[in-house]
């Protein structure tokens, strides 16, 4: 056995082939989990780069165990992952896509330094082998052979396995490499110079090498099943023990009076992002924050509170535990208030109750800020840069924009406005948070948000309980409460789980026919839509789930007798004729201006950036954009633009679906695979209007008038 410490360049270099045995588990891992973090952490280090005179900051990814397999008479040597196959998989996908946007950029040296770490040189290549470094025998080879041995620039749309998490993970650093390569002051060539050398050595792993006669499986299971690693919280309660033995405390009562973690409320296992951890280790980082105002990784959280402790406070040991202590027992109270369903909560307390639903732990040290002794902000202060931090949060979420550059925006945010006097804070903030200009941290604007919930599938885009959360905000509109208005009925919604449920309801052809395909495509693009969603409770949903709208033993008279929310009062009172997609529409753009009001902006606000993010490119701009933008008209036809399928037309419907052969698809991509036979191919090239331009023609003109107009259409 040989243990290093070392680099992708280091692990990569050579000639060789990592292969993923086939009793490995598929990728598993995410966006939110891992690639998140993981980008956070790499674009991290490039800025580090880019702006250090001193010493440069690593990262530190793990562990990973290889084997050597045994030898081949020819060819590169062979080493099997015995464990860390998730962490090489992704590693090689960053550094592909990496190189693809480099490419992009026409950055062919750094390209070619990144490729010479995923791809073996022809002259170690067999013939038909991929010539990849890394190569999977389990489900994910084809996805990943395909992804990796994409031509830039990829069009992620075309590939037959674009749902696969291989090449979802592909397209996602992809994205974020294009964005931050054009948002900085350096230049491309500059910033990405720093990327690539961030890339290939500055991320450390401990690569643990087997000879071929060892057991594998069990140095596997000890890494992975024995012991029981120590959180920051263990790290640090023992750290500050020995302190206040060095200063003279009395260790004993310090521990009885003001240690407060050794409960079941703080020794509870919580996520955060890819790392389950107690709640008392996610509150010290959380607090750290909020003191330094600068972004903390959970696995650095003991270093950073120690060199806190040495370097950054005046406080004693016993002085800073009394300030931990106190605000420790604020943050159990506000979260305890906030899992109350029926209490009558404040301000601070909602925003906890929210951004619990929302899976969303970065405004927590933003909170401790606010609240923390000493600060002498009054309550109503607090309530405004909570409910504007909020906004940003809540408005980001709705339009789905990625999450991952949030925690520094907070962490920036505190280190502006702490010590900012209570008359200049709320202004302060504002012009903070109006200030972000870029896709992955700007406070979207009204119009924005308008444009896009009114043909947003809703109830497909969000989780069951974020979809909850945002119709009891719009009932709790319709009860009085505006930000920052008083309610005309005194209580809010109870915030328990209320069923979801859609008022022209998604087995709609039972009780609901439309004549014709365009009729029903419209009738299926507006079932999931905001304004046909409400809430209910259990027991009257079940009954009326699929009943006709009209009529004794309807909907509408069911909802009349037994509902008691404001929201539908108001449909009951506007559909006495029957439920249809105009009124949906309607509805929509007051539901929206609900979520708006609940949410505002400043006033003048508009919301927009300035990196190329925000605009529409190939890669996702989409026949629905088309229709939106008036370029193709729902109804028109689409012929086949390929000799060999000369008879092949289909008619377009609402929402970018397509009516081929009898049957609804949801694209004309997804017909052009029928018409093929299920074969993939790129579908702007397949079909163009009849007697007109084909759809990729249609697709440029959309993509050149949005660079002439200045728009902001914001992308997942």
């Amino acid at each position: 056995m040989k243990t290093d410490v070392t680099t992708p360049q280091g692990i990569f270099g050579m000639p060789q082939h990592l292969t993923v045995p086939l009793y490995q588990r598929p990728y598993v891992w995410n966006e939110d989990e891992q690639w998140g973090p993981l980008w956070a952490d790499i674009r991290r280090i490039a800025e580090h780069r880019l702006g250090s005179t001193g010493t440069l900051a690593t990262h530190f990814l793990g562990a990973v165990v290889t084997q050597q397999a045994d030898a081949h008479p020819v060819g590169v040597q062979e080493f099997l992952i015995v464990d860390g196959q998730q962490r090489l998989t992704t590693l090689q996908l960053v550094l592909d896509a990496t190189a693809a946007a480099f490419a992009a950029h026409d950055l062919v040296a750094q390209m070619g330094q990144l490729q010479f770490l995923t791809h073996n040189s022809s002259m170690f290549v067999v013939a038909d082998e991929p010539g990849l470094k890394l190569r999977h025998t389990n489900r994910d080879r084809v996805a990943f052979h395909e992804v990796m041995q994409a031509e830039p620039p990829i069009d992620y749309a075309v590939l037959s396995h674009r749902d696969s998490l291989i090449v979802r993970a592909h397209e996602f650093f992809h994205g974020r490499v294009t964005t931050w390569l054009d948002e900085g002051p350096e230049s491309v060539p500059v910033r990405a110079d720093a990327l690539s050398v961030a890339l290939q050595n500055a991320l450390e792993l401990v690569v643990i090498q087997l000879n071929a006669n060892e057991d594998s499986q069990e140095i596997f299971e000890t890494l992975n099943a024995r012991g029981t690693p120590l959180t920051a919280a263990d790290l640090i309660k023992n750290f500050v023990f020995q302190r206040l033995k060095l200063e003279g405390e009395d260790e004993e009562r310090a521990y009885r009076e003001l240690w407060p973690f050794e409960s079941k409320f703080w020794e509870a296992e919580v996520s955060v992002g890819r790392y389950a951890t107690t709640r008392s280790a996610v509150f010290l980082s959380q607090w750290l924050l909020s003191r330094v105002g600068k972004e903390i990784s959970p696995r650095s959280t003991f270093t950073r509170f120690k060199f806190f402790v040495e370097h950054e406070t005046t406080l004693s040991m016993v002085e800073l535990l009394q300030l931990i202590s106190e605000q420790a027992k604020t943050y159990q109270h506000l979260t305890e208030r906030a899992a109350d369903a029926y209490a009558d909560l404040s301000r601070l307390e909602l925003h906890m109750y929210r951004m619990g639903v929302a899976q969303v732990e970065i405004t927590k040290p933003v909170v401790l800020w606010l609240t923390e002794p000493g600060a002498g902000y009054s309550q109503p202060v607090v309530d405004q840069v909570i409910g504007m931090v909020e906004s940003w949060i809540i408005r980001r979420r709705l339009l789905r924009l990625q999450s991952s550059d949030l925690g520094r925006i907070a962490a920036d945010l505190i280190s502006v406005g702490r010590g900012v006097a209570e008359p200049e804070l709320t202004e302060a903030v504002e012009r903070f948070l109006t200030g972000q200009q870029y896709a992955s941290t700007y406070w979207p604007g009204d119009a924005e948000v308008t444009s896009v919930l009114a043909t947003e599938h809703f109830y497909r885009r969000f989780s069951q309980p974020m979809q909850r959360l945002l119709l009891q905000a719009a009932e709790d509109w319709y009860r009085g409460y505006t930000s920052p208005g008083a309610s005309r009925t005194g209580i809010r919604v109870a915030r328990d789980k209320q069923q979801v449920e859609h008022l022209l309801p998604r087995g709609w052809r039972t009780n609901w026919p439309v004549d014709g395909a365009a009729d029903e495509a419209d009738r299926d693009d507006h079932v999931h839509r905001l304004g046909n969603l409400t809430l209910l409770t259990g027991s009257l949903n079940a009954s009326v789930s699929n009943s006709a709208w009209l009529g004794e033993g309807g909907k509408r008279a069911a909802m009349r007798r037994h509902d008691v929310f404001l929201m539908n009062r108001v449909v009951v009172d506007r559909s006495s004729e029957g439920w249809d997609e105009l009124l949906i529409d309607e509805r929509t753009a007051e539901l929206t201006k609900a979520l708006l009001d609940t949410w505002p902006v400043p006033d003048g606000h508009q919301g927009k950036v300035i990196d190329r993010s925000s605009l529409l490119s190939k890669a996702t701009a989409s026949y629905a954009h088309l229709i939106e933008a008036g370029l193709l008209d729902v109804g028109a036809v689409l012929v086949c633009a390929d000799d060999r399928w000369p008879d092949a037309r289909c008619e377009v419907l609402a929402g970018g679906k397509v009516f081929y052969e009898g049957k609804t698809y949801s694209s004309p991509a997804a017909a052009a695979r029928v018409v093929r036979g299920g074969k993939s191919g790129n579908a702007w090239y397949f079909w163009r209007v009849e007697n007109g331009p084909w759809l990729n023609a249609l697709r440029e003109q959309l993509l050149g008038a949005q660079g002439e107009g200045d728009r902001s259409v914001a992308q997942d």
